[in-house]
């Protein structure tokens, strides 16, 4: 049994510590002291009180812990990383900050640390599975479409967000990278409007995230990639009305003497709208097409999830998902079986069969299905 702390015990954190859980030590840690209550008094669950701001305090903390999870929102993120490396402690992260994490390799390689970063559904299980084909095939092509949303459409967003609403407007707001014909180009959030359906969901639309991550360096050779979120039809007009009018603005503005940055007032009045409430049903979609030259002939393959809210455990499908294949990624670490030093998107541990077999079988293991298809087209 080894220890872990988990950084972070919101919706996602919380279904990480649960399921390692059942084999480990955990030591929960959040400033929140009400999701810490949800914890108390859970076999093998510890819950201490922490602010991650402070980096001395991080690190005294973690240092009994044989791994740290690291599922703090998304601008506490990549501080904290660098002080769990500092810390010279083996980390798994799911938090999605701005910042580039490979920029920190040398940091991790100097502090002989294993960072799998990244790790949850997308980026995350995307990622290994492209890093799998890629030492299949001559990768040509992939695109991954993804989203989380709730079985019930209420008005006027017909959306839930399972995690922070600022890592939310960062992704309506922050540029998308795409590789085009073997360039990087940039292009506005929630554009290149795509309408698709889906089976058991219906017409969804899609639109450029800035997704792809550490696949713009690490798969640098693939021509062809992007990575669209998707929602249910007229959230995007919805989302640009709100940045035309300068409600994710994050410069201050001054009202009446008193000065307040507009995203942060924003993202504190989206918190109820877009609150997942106690067993309320979602679901989280996906579909990955890679396609490219294996034994001399052009192959298509392609991943398709659906997962739904899961009433037994009273887990939401995004963190279970998500949160899962963090923990499962935790356990290739904790048992040997993955020890690459130094900053690990999610792409170099598909690349291990063994590992890639590890993932997908886990996560089969809690009723989360990747179907696979392939075809010559």
């Amino acid at each position: 049994m080894a220890k872990i702390c988990v950084l972070g015990c919101g919706m996602v954190g919380s279904a990480i510590i649960k399921d390692l859980a059942v084999q480990h030590e955990i030591v929960a840690m959040d400033v929140n002291e009400s999701a810490l209550q949800t914890l108390s008094g859970v076999n093998n669950i510890s819950p201490q009180t922490l602010d991650v701001r402070d980096g001395q305090a991080l690190q005294d903390a973690i240092a009994p812990c044989d791994l740290v999870i690291n599922a703090v929102p998304g601008f506490l993120g990549f501080s904290s990383l660098r002080h769990i490396i500092t810390a010279g402690k083996d980390v798994v992260d799911i938090a999605f900050y701005p910042e580039d994490a490979l920029s920190l390799d040398d940091l991790a390689r100097a502090h002989n640390v294993t960072a799998i970063v990244d790790m949850g559904v997308a980026p995350g299980m995307s990622n290994l599975i492209l890093g799998y084909y890629d030492t299949l095939m001559r990768v040509e092509e992939f695109k991954c479409y993804v989203g989380g949303l709730p079985k019930v459409r209420t008005w006027p967003f017909s959306y839930k967000a399972p995690f922070s609403p600022l890592d939310v407007i960062e992704e309506y707001t922050r540029p998308a990278r795409l590789v085009e014909y073997g360039h990087i180009v940039q292009k506005p959030a929630l554009s290149d409007r795509e309408f698709m359906e889906f089976e058991r969901v219906g017409t969804l639309e899609a639109f450029n995230t800035d997704g792809l991550r550490s696949l713009l360096t690490t798969m640098s050779h693939i021509p062809n990639m992007a990575e669209k979120t998707l929602r249910y039809p007229g959230h995007i007009e919805l989302i640009q009305a709100l940045i035309h009018c300068g409600f994710f603005q994050q410069t201050e503005i001054d009202i009446n003497g008193k000065t307040i940055s507009p995203r942060e007032l924003t993202s504190h009045l989206l918190q109820q709208q877009w609150r997942l409430h106690p067993g309320e049903q979602e679901f989280t979609v996906m579909h990955i097409a890679i396609s490219g030259i294996e034994n001399a002939q052009h192959q298509v393959v392609r991943y398709d999830l659906y997962d739904e809210y899961d009433d037994a455990s009273q887990t939401s499908s995004m963190a279970r998902t998500t949160g899962y294949a963090c923990a499962a990624a935790a356990n290739l670490l904790l048992s040997g079986q993955y020890t690459h030093q130094g900053i690990s998107p999610p792409e170099y541990v598909g690349k291990n069969p063994a590992c890639f077999d590890y993932m997908m079988n886990y996560l089969q293991q809690r009723s989360i299905t990747y179907r696979k298809t392939e075809s010559t087209q």
